[in-house]
């Protein structure tokens, strides 16, 4: 069997800024045409989406995608709650911890597996400011130690 190709559609790097990423999983999402051909041409927003539960699901609020231009009456709402679709033990184990203090389920990327759209969530622990420049001045750190050896080549 081949290996599948990724494509990657959207980042949530805000994510990675304001959380601390403590564990992954890869969900499938439920579209309509209209807006898997506006994901083929790259046009998604996660910036301020977010993950509830709902009836025994997880569903993605905030996420935009926007309207395929060819798809006249077909177009849904850009902003609409969409179904990510896990097995059912996986769902447990996300709003079992996302029922502690601090934690919430963030959308971090969404891509093309194949033929298949799908998205990386994680389950999240807010930073604080303190958290968030000391990332920061690592992130400089390293900045310049690169910098440095870059010269010296």
């Amino acid at each position: 069997m081949a290996k599948e190709s990724i494509k990657q559609i959207a980042n949530n790097k805000k994510a990675w800024h304001d959380y601390f990423v403590e564990d992954t999983f890869e969900a499938g999402i439920s579209l309509v045409g209209t807006e898997v051909k506006s994901l083929r041409q790259g046009k998604c927003n996660l910036k301020e989406s977010f993950i509830r539960e709902r009836n025994g699901s997880l569903f993605v609020y905030g996420m935009h995608i926007s309207p395929y231009e060819k798809g006249n009456i077909f177009n849904r709402d850009p902003l609409r709650v969409r179904q990510l679709l896990l097995h059912r033990g996986e769902i447990n184990k996300l709003m079992g911890k996302a029922t502690q203090k601090g934690y919430t389920i963030i959308p971090l990327k969404i891509y093309f597996k194949g033929s298949l759209v799908k998205v990386e969530i994680g389950l999240c622990k807010g930073k604080n400011l303190y958290d968030k420049r000391e990332a920061l001045q690592k992130k400089d750190v390293q900045r310049n130690i690169e910098r440095e050896f870059a010269g010296r080549e």
